[in-house]
């Protein structure tokens, strides 16, 4: 794991904060902490059941690929709203076996503008921001910065993020079924 790249994100998340709380930049600010606020606010809850693991062939040796878990089982929770504009917003956790089959924890908030080409049918594509934790660098939480892409069908998504990184590490497809139960 590259720890300079954990240090520099986790720096640009905090420089972000602080930024936010100078007055010229109180209206932007505001505008994130009540989008947030909404979203908890919600009485809309869904169900995240991860079904898929897939590890760019490209970025591995086979022998790598064939000892990995690419089916990894857990479940997550989440809060969920559309917003005026119909774009999705979400709170959730999550937990699943990552790939080295140990437990993955995984917490944040996720936005998605939407399209709808067809009265039940949703496309997304918009982005988590958020924490994972990982049994391999002993569950030191560590930000999670990703796209989020998704199908959906009447209350049903099929949701996935890739996770980007370098040769051997990163260069995931992770894919979860998406359940809104209200």
């Amino acid at each position: 794991m590259n720890y300079r790249f954990v240090t520099f994100l986790t720096f640009i998340i905090i420089s972000s904060a602080a930024y936010a709380e100078d007055s010229s930049n109180l209206s932007w600010w505001s505008g994130i902490k009540d989008s947030l606020s909404q979203t908890w606010q919600s009485q809309d809850y869904e169900l995240y059941i991860p079904v898929n693991t897939w590890h760019n062939r490209n970025f591995y040796p086979k022998e790598k690929i064939d000892a990995f878990n690419e089916r990894p089982w857990g479940i997550g929770v989440g809060k969920y709203r559309f917003d005026e504009e119909g774009d999705w917003h979400a709170l959730y956790v999550m937990a699943f076996e990552d790939s080295n089959n140990a437990i993955e924890p995984v917490a944040g908030y996720a936005f998605q503008k939407v399209w709808r080409p067809a009265e039940d049918v949703r496309l997304g594509a918009g982005y988590t921001l958020g924490l994972t934790m990982r049994q391999d660098i002993n569950y030191i939480p560590i930000p999670v910065i990703a796209p989020v892409f998704s199908v959906a069908y009447k209350q049903l998504a099929m949701q996935s993020t890739y996770i980007l990184g370098g040769n051997e590490h990163g260069n995931i497809l992770f894919t979860w079924l998406r359940w809104q139960l209200k």
